[in-house]
Order: structure tokens, then sequence, then C-alpha cells
């Protein structure tokens, strides 16, 4: 199967002239059908590589994650009068079997938007409880009324890459060789959206895929509100002269590296968010900007540390390691939307950091 996604990257890079832009090779190692990483069999989401899975999710990691963010989807709903959640990206099903549980009658009708045909099967089984409510979308509707949960979604939309070479940016894409592939450089006119004194050999990357994700999103919510949760940094931190390798990376059996170019299909290829892009993107669209915060002051807002007072000491454990800095609590950032005026949001009561942006 590898093999065959890798015939097809092959065939696109000669289709193309020789060279392949990162976004374009980055969408089909991930998303090719039946063949790309999240749409083949190979096990994505579990706490241990022994599980044969390659990471770990926040819902994943506690059922707790859920029953904090359950709550500020449920003041979400009532703020706009919805009675939908859609959910992107949904993996594995942990967060929708927990919001839904904690939700209960709140719900009506939970959607579930996800380019992988197994891991909907995967889903179906888990979420059977709730089958009454729950649909599967191959696409958007002309209009959405409800709240957006995604949980790293944008992590895994295909970036472009930009080298700077000391005097000019070049766009950085793959050419096939002998044996495997390789980078090659290309006169681009695209640019990293912060000014800083780059240092020669400096490689980040953009986010056209992202950002217009928040536009499409944007234009189809007609009611609602929307919370994105991912790790990444805002602009000026994302672009600093100090980070000069970008934050491309991939992931397989609970280990990182930064090739994405070997175990095509086999891995993930993962890139930071910039939250000044994605926030930019919904507001000059329309949507107000709810406030963006790190993961820890956001559960913390939700009432975590309440749910951890009244689990068992094991699960308390797990459920530290969302809000500790070393772990996911301070890498991992949430930002809000909501259509019209807004509201005050639970999650952004304390902390927020929208001025960062």
């Amino acid at each position: 199967m590898i093999h065959r996604l890798e015939q097809q990257i092959r065939d696109e890079i000669a289709a193309a002239g020789g060279w392949l832009g990162f976004e374009r090779f980055m969408a089909l190692a991930l998303y090719a059908p039946g063949l790309g990483y999240y749409a083949n069999e190979r096990r994505k989401f579990g706490r241990m590589p022994e599980s044969g899975s390659d990471f770990v999710t926040a819902p994943e990691l506690s059922p707790l994650f859920g029953r904090a963010l359950a709550r500020q989807v449920e003041q979400a709903l009532d703020a706009t009068g919805t009675d939908e959640v859609w959910e992107f990206g949904a993996g594995s099903g942990a967060l929708a079997a927990q919001l839904l549980e904690t939700l209960g009658d709140r719900v009506r009708r939970y959607r579930i938007v996800d380019l992988s045909g197994l891991l909907r099967e995967r889903q179906a089984e888990r979420l059977a409880a709730w089958s009454d409510k729950l649909e599967w979308m191959d696409r958007l509707p002309d209009a959405i009324e409800g709240v957006i949960v995604g949980n790293e979604v944008l992590d895994a939309m295909p970036v472009q890459l930009l080298h700077f070479d000391g005097e000019q940016w070049r766009e950085r894409g793959v050419v096939a060789l002998e044996t495997g592939f390789g980078w090659a450089d290309r006169a681009t006119e695209a640019r990293p959206p912060f000014s800083a004194p780059f240092v020669p050999d400096t490689l980040t990357e953009i986010h056209p895929q992202g950002e217009g994700f928040i536009r499409t999103l944007a234009a189809t919510l007609k009611r609602g509100a929307a919370f994105l949760i991912d790790y990444g940094f805002p602009e000026a931190e994302y672009y600093h002269p100090q980070r000069t390798g970008g934050t491309l990376m991939c992931h397989h059996e609970h280990k990182a590296d930064p090739d994405p170019l070997v175990r095509i299909g086999d891995k993930d290829i993962t890139a930071h968010v910039n939250f000044t892009g994605i926030a930019l993107a919904g507001q000059d669209a329309g949507l107000q900007v709810l406030g963006y915060t790190s993961q820890a002051n956001f559960l913390i807002n939700c009432g975590l540390v309440e749910l951890m007072g009244e689990a068992a000491l094991p699960e308390r454990a797990m459920a530290h390691r969302l809000i500790t800095e070393h772990e996911m609590g301070e890498l991992f950032k949430v930002v809000g939307f909501a259509t019209g005026e807004g509201f005050e949001a639970l999650g952004f009561a304390r902390g927020d950091r929208s001025h960062t942006l």
C-alpha cells in the first residue's frame, strides 16, 4: 500500500514537470483515498506505542477533557440559541463520546465531518449509543447553525514550505529520485506574513489551507460559535528569527522525527498553527473572536480542577497532563469564534491572550 502511494506521488511529480509543492505532497501523504495516512487502516490514536498507535490526543488521555469542554459548548449553545454540535476531524470518536454523554438532551444532532471512511466506521462503532443523534457529512452544507469543535484539526492541514537563502525566499517542494524523494527550491512570490530579521537558511511554513478553512467556516456558520484547539503560537513567536527550522514534524509509534519524505503514508505529518493568521482569517470573514488562550487556562476556566477533585487518583493524574506546562497545558492553545456580537465565553474568562495575536 505504501508503495502504491509513493508511485502515485511520483506520477503527480512527473505530471507537474518534475517538481511538486510540499502542500500538495502533504495532502497526498495524509489524505490520498485508501492510501494516505489518515485514509489507510493503520491505527493512529492511543496512549502507548504497544497499542500500535502513533500519538495520543487530549480526549484519549483523559475523559475529563471532553467533560470540561462540554461546559463551554453548553454555554455557547445557550448563547446562540442552537442545538447542534459539529465536530471536524473526530479521530477515534473519544471527544464525541465525552461531549454526547455530558451534554445529553442539550444536543439534538451531532454532525461529524471526517475525510477518512475507515475512521468513520470506528467512530460509528464507538458512538453506537447515540446513533439516533449522529450524522456524518461528506461536505459542508450551505449553512450551519450550532457549535463547532475541532481538536488537532488545523495542524494536519497541508502547509507550504518557504526557504530563505539569505537574499530571497524560495518555495520548497519535492522531486523524485532514483530511490525515494528529495527537496528542491524554486522562485516564489510567497512570503511569511510577519517581517523579521530572518537568518540565512531559515525554513518555515505558511498556512493558506488552514486560513482558507476558517474563511469557509465563517461563510457557512450563520448562527453559532466555534472552538479550535491545537498546538501553535502567535505570529511573532511562530516567525521568531531564532526559529530557523520551522515547525514541521512527523509522528510514528509515539516518536517524533522531522523527515516527511520517508515512510510516506505510515506516519503523521503536522505543522504548528499560526494562531494570528487563524484569528485574522475569521475576523476578516465576519466572525467575532471570543478569545485566545492556553489549553490550561481554558480547561481550568471550564471547571477541570473541580472535575479532577471528583475523580479517582489515576484519572486525576492523567488529566493533570492536560494542564501542566511541560505537557499539553502551554503548547496547546484554544481560539474561539462566534457569529454576531459574540458573548463572554466561559473558557476565556481568565487568562485571555487575544492581545498577543
